[in-house]
């Protein structure tokens, strides 16, 4: 995580924790919500949609500790206290993915499957895919780089175009050249 030019930021004071500031550009109660850890007011964005009888929450933001990661665990249980139990996060606009975040989507997969239904990613970046990879989280969670396949995997006779992880991050390094 790179950090944030002293310039910009100031402790609110002496007696707050260090990780504690606020930016000189904004009202104090802008400045209450601000963390060292995101730099930004709002961490994460959810929006929700539904396209044939699934769920998809759409993220933006940075899925990391702090009111990210209780702001999704809050939408999913939601959800599933209304019986709706398949759900897609689409990952399209997270920029960034800590451990918490990891440990959050473990924890909203194994909530769905104890309630009967399934927890699928959809558009994740190279860098969110290599760290599924890196944690082996591929063997958990199923990825799709296709709405309509993560879709389609709910419904067992639907076609279901799956995500090779091996050809994504080959096209990446492609792409990159």
């Amino acid at each position: 995580m790179g950090r944030i030019p002293p310039s910009r930021f100031i402790p609110v004071n002496s007696n707050l924790p260090a990780s504690t500031v606020i930016a000189s550009s904004v009202s104090p109660l802008q400045s209450l919500c601000l963390r060292y850890n995101s730099g930004f007011p709002m961490d994460l964005e959810i929006r929700q949609r539904e396209k044939d009888g699934v769920v998809i929450l759409d993220l933006k933001g940075r899925l990391v500790v702090g009111e990210a990661q209780g702001l999704l665990r809050e939408k999913i249980t939601g959800l599933f206290a209304d019986g709706r139990k398949n759900v897609v996060l689409n990952l399209e606009a997270v920029d960034y993915i800590d451990s918490t975040g990891l440990g959050t989507m473990v924890i909203c997969y194994t909530s769905a499957k104890k309630a009967g239904g399934m927890l699928k990613l959809l558009n994740l970046s190279r860098r969110n895919v290599e760290l599924l990879v890196l944690t082996k989280l591929t063997t958990v969670f199923e990825v799709f780089n296709d709405e309509q396949a993560a879709v389609n995997s709910f419904y067992p006779n639907r076609e279901i175009k799956r995500f090779d992880i091996l050809s994504f991050l080959q096209q990446q390094e492609k792409s990159g050249e």
